[in-house]
């Protein structure tokens, strides 16, 4: 565990920067409180830079790192499985629909584009789930840096902000059924606050539809895949660093000078469970915060189906997105604002594209299954 007194002065800081933001999205919810805290956490480190940045340092990459990790592990006291289950089960197809989209059209583009593949897959995996907390949970499973973070959260904030701002109206000009737009606004908008601010403005428009309701389910729904996704992302990169790290540990120089390698040499000097499947081990290669993250749904579920209130896990909800807002300070903090720019049009094209074909496949979805 790190030593709290070294990364005290930087999780304070961090907590600091994400007290107002909190507020800040809390009345702006088409923005959020993660995004607020993330662009504040950049502008700062546009004159701030870390070499003089002294003992708070060690405490900002604590929070990039470890607290975002803990973040989506209360992130599960959010989730009741049964009524999910319940109420989800319609909206499964669209879902599972939108997500494969999305990452069939984000592969594509990472290879067309020539994308660095960590921004490709935080932004594929944030289109097709939901958006913010999947780049969360996903990005200490690729061992993303702060900076591939920060573009992949101001991609999909980018699309967020103009989902929640259009989708109303083209529903209304489609002439969408409430509950259609429910389906629609929870498979098609990526974060929770914007799919929120999009099926608010819904209803707003549309008095006495009920719209919010069926969007937050579909979107917890959606929330759920973190869990499969996260699990096979782990998967390939524990291959991809036992076959770098065996291959490195038996290379050894040849007769003209160039490194070889002998399989069994590597077979022998490999571990027991490392040498299961493969060379996999599913003990190091599971992601603990993702296990913690689907226990406490767990939690949750049986608490709630024993006759617990449902509000008696709701401090733990509101502290999980705290500390969201506090990991996107830090990662804010860490990102080099003006590189962040040079290099944005790749990704941003990917959110681009991601977003319209997930669009369009949720529209496509319904009428085919006569939702719409």
């Amino acid at each position: 565990m790190a030593n709290v007194k070294n990364v005290a002065p930087g999780v304070g800081l961090c907590a600091a920067i994400a007290l107002p933001c909190w507020f800040l999205g809390e009345a702006l919810p088409v923005v959020g409180g993660p995004v607020f805290a993330i662009l504040i956490g950049m502008v700062i480190a546009l004159w701030w830079k870390q070499p003089a940045r002294g003992i708070v340092q060690d405490g900002i990459g604590f929070t990039a790192k470890k607290v975002l990790q803990y973040a989506v592990i209360l992130l599960g006291f959010g989730l009741n499985l049964a009524q999910i289950a319940a109420v989800g089960a319609e909206s499964l197809p669209i879902i599972l629909t939108t997500i494969a989209t999305a990452l069939i059209v984000g592969y594509i583009l990472y290879r067309v584009l020539r994308m660095d593949s960590a921004i490709a897959t935080l932004i594929a995996v944030g289109s097709s789930i939901c958006g913010g907390s999947a780049i969360a949970a996903t990005a200490p499973v690729i061992r993303a840096k702060d900076e591939q973070v920060a573009q992949a959260i101001s991609v999909i904030f980018l699309f967020n902000v103009v989902a929640a701002l259009i989708f109303p109206t083209l529903g209304t000009m489609l002439g969408m059924s409430n509950e259609g737009f429910g389906l629609f606004a929870g498979t098609a908008v990526n974060d929770t606050s914007s799919v929120t601010a999009a099926a608010a403005a819904w209803d707003g428009m549309h008095p006495g539809s009920n719209a919010l309701d069926d969007a937050t389910i579909v979107k917890l729904t959606r929330t759920l895949a973190i869990i499969p996704i996260t699990l096979v992302l782990a998967i390939v990169m524990a291959r991809k660093e036992n076959a770098a790290g065996a291959g490195a540990a038996v290379a050894g120089p040849g007769t003209d000078g160039l490194a070889v390698s002998d399989p069994a040499a590597n077979a022998a000097a490999a571990p027991t469970g490392a040498r299961l499947l493969g060379g996999f081990s599913l003990k190091r290669a599971f992601p603990t915060f993702i296990l913690l993250f689907l226990a406490a749904s767990v939690i949750t579920t049986v608490a709630v189906a024993a006759g617990a209130d449902a509000a008696a896990f709701a401090p733990l909800k509101a502290l999980s997105k705290f500390f969201i807002v506090m990991a996107m300070a830090a990662i804010g903090l860490n990102t080099d604002l003006v590189k962040l720019v040079r290099s944005g049009a790749k990704p941003i094209l990917m959110g681009l594209i991601c977003w319209i074909c997930i669009a369009a496949a949720s529209l496509a979805m319904q009428h085919m299954l006569g939702l719409w």
